[in-house]
């Protein structure tokens, strides 16, 4: 599994239930990574999404307690057995956790390839990860070189399990 996200220089993500910044280029390399592929998210993040829907072109799962929980262009999964059950269908390199916070928390020492967008930027997020760089299991294996897009500069960066 691998695991997508954008993050400022303290690991904020987030702030009012919505990204710290619009970075179209950050946007574009989402889209190009997950296109295609299996999404996994929270209830919390999906909400946040427009038109709290799934994403187009990718098989969305959304993990939530709530039994009776729907949403457009998803399956809903209700614990994390029943979510390993299903991505145990799909080859683990074609599988994105995207959020949130306490998924990728929890979550992200089982992803092998970990994609950071590095915001340069201190953007005043009330929701954060764990700093990955701060993580002995993890190496940088590429690093792009910055752009600032916005006001904002950024680097891509992937990161492997050791």
């Amino acid at each position: 599994m691998n695991l997508i996200v954008a993050a400022d220089n303290k690991w904020g993500i987030g702030r009012d239930g919505g990204l710290l910044a619009s970075i179209p280029t950050d946007m574009k390399y989402f889209k190009e990574h997950t296109t295609g592929k299996v999404v996994v998210m929270g209830r919390k993040t999906l909400e946040s999404m427009p038109g709290k829907r799934g994403l187009p072109n990718r098989t969305n799962y959304v993990l939530t307690t709530n039994p009776d929980y729907e949403a457009e262009r998803c399956i809903v999964v209700n614990s994390e057995d029943e979510l390993w059950e299903e991505l145990s269908q799909y080859d683990p390199d074609e599988v994105f956790l995207i959020g949130g916070a306490a998924l990728y928390n929890k979550f992200y020492r089982m992803c092998d390839r970990l994609y950071v967008t590095k915001m340069d930027a201190d953007l005043n997020a009330d929701t954060f990860i764990v700093n990955f760089d701060e993580d002995p299991d993890y190496k940088v294996v590429s690093e792009s070189d910055p752009v600032t897009e916005n006001g904002i500069t950024f680097r891509f960066v992937v990161y492997e399990r050791r």
